[in-house]
């Protein structure tokens, strides 16, 4: 699904990717871990070509992300083309972005009406069906102030499901939510992953990672550094690095 060669991100002196190697397979379930700074948003965002790669490239079900070649060369594809092509890719942040004068149902709503072109009751149907599935149906007519954290991320959860997308990424989904509100969440992503949803998440649950996550990728200074399964790299870390981070974090 995913296939990531020699990627790399440079801001101004300081290179935050250094040549990322990576392949998730369809229907694999990916956690990214390692410190702050490490990589893993920004690589993240590359897959969906929300940062511009300064080298090597990604392609995504087959499809090169962000270009296009012609004549042994690349060439960036426009806006629109890129912003088609990124359908098939839903995102879900830290910060959960609901537009606040919207209703959650209007929210999960709003991609397929106006991006996709469905019509509005098809598309209130499927939301609603969305919404449910992510324990929120008795929340629909609700606005996002008055929704806790964990629900808001579950509506953003919900949205992003609305494009049916091929891959989902996860971006510290809940790094921003008070800890009694953490649960709630992993549980919708834990059913994703049960219904066979690709998707690469970038964590610090580390619980999470151990139970549902098929491979653990452990970053550091844009580097993969390791990578295994998760009962691997938990228990029986080869690298110096990874040894010294799980150390302070498990």
């Amino acid at each position: 699904m995913v296939e990531a060669v020699g990627v790399r991100k440079t801001y101004g002196d300081n290179e935050v990717l250094q040549g990322i190697d990576l392949t998730v397979g369809r229907g694999e379930v990916v956690s990214m871990l390692g410190p702050s700074g490490s990589g893993k948003s920004t690589f993240l965002r590359c897959i969906n070509h929300l940062e511009r790669l300064d080298g090597g490239e990604i392609s995504v079900d087959g499809h090169l992300v962000g270009y296009r070649r012609a004549h042994g060369k690349k060439y960036e594809l426009r806006p629109k083309d890129i912003a088609a092509a990124r359908r098939g890719v839903g995102m879900v942040f830290q910060r959960f972005n609901l537009f606040p004068h919207r209703t959650a149902l209007e929210n999960v709503m709003e991609a397929p009406v106006f991006v996709k072109g469905l019509g509005k009751e098809e598309a209130r149907t499927r939301a609603s069906a969305l919404l449910d599935r992510v324990g929120l149906a008795d929340q629909a007519h609700q606005y996002p102030v008055t929704l806790s954290g964990g629900q808001q991320q579950r509506v953003a959860i919900a949205r992003a499901l609305a494009m049916e997308p091929a891959l989902m990424l996860f971006d510290e989904p809940t790094s921003a939510l008070d800890p009694e509100l953490v649960g709630e969440v992993l549980d919708v992503m834990k059913g994703l992953a049960t219904d066979g949803m690709t998707m690469i998440v970038v964590t610090h649950e580390i619980g999470f990672a151990r139970e549902v996550c098929d491979r653990v990728v452990f970053m550091d200074d844009g580097l993969v550094v390791e990578q295994g399964p998760p009962a691997d790299v938990f228990d029986r870390p080869q690298h110096t690095r990874t040894q010294t981070f799980l150390s302070k974090v498990l």
